[in-house]
């Protein structure tokens, strides 16, 4: 059935799902093994209805493991083969330990408040967790658009209050896929 702001709420642009998915390290995944990895946790339309999941979800640097939250528009599944996704790319930045809480709620909230500008081109965003460091990645739908990409990454350095020194990597799903 279909989610809806409730009454007094305060509608977001889009509807929203978070997903959860952990995994062995060392084991390859096939794209079907993943598929059947990844949880949904619940989708959401309401700024509120976001703070009743997002209140009671474990924050990333407390995720133990090899563990990954998405958060993507309703009907895009985080997954490289997706129709929405199978053009488009992300922007990766990797963290050191202890930073990744912060960026991942301040990232969300950013692309939830329709920070980037960017039109329909914002799909999601992960934040994987890893033994030496977390990784957060903001997905978009076209790779080639180079004045969209160029924008998401200034609004990330942005939002993110990142370190000048901070490597951020653009790779298109094509190439994550090779």
């Amino acid at each position: 059935q279909a989610v809806v702001p409730g009454p007094a709420e305060h509608p977001l642009q889009y509807n929203y799902t978070f997903w959860y998915s952990r995994r062995t390290p060392g084991r390859p995944t096939s794209s079907q093994s993943y598929e059947q990895n990844i949880k949904q946790i619940g989708t959401f339309a309401s700024v509120e209805q976001f703070w009743r999941f997002y209140s009671h979800m474990v924050r990333p640097g407390d995720l133990t493991g090899h563990s990954d939250f998405h958060l993507f528009k309703e009907g895009i599944k985080p997954m490289w083969e997706d129709d929405a996704n199978k053009n488009g790319g992300k922007w990766i930045i990797r963290l050191r330990k202890g930073l990744a809480s912060r960026c991942w709620e301040n990232l969300i909230l950013a692309m939830l408040g329709e920070q980037f500008m960017v039109g329909e081109e914002i799909c999601g965003a992960v934040v994987s967790v890893r033994f030496q460091e977390d990784i957060i990645s903001i997905w978009n739908k076209t790779a080639s658009d180079q004045a969209t990409t160029a924008r998401i990454r200034d609004t990330l350095r942005r939002v993110l209050n990142l370190p000048p020194n901070t490597i951020m990597e653009y790779k298109t799903h094509t190439d994550s896929i090779k």
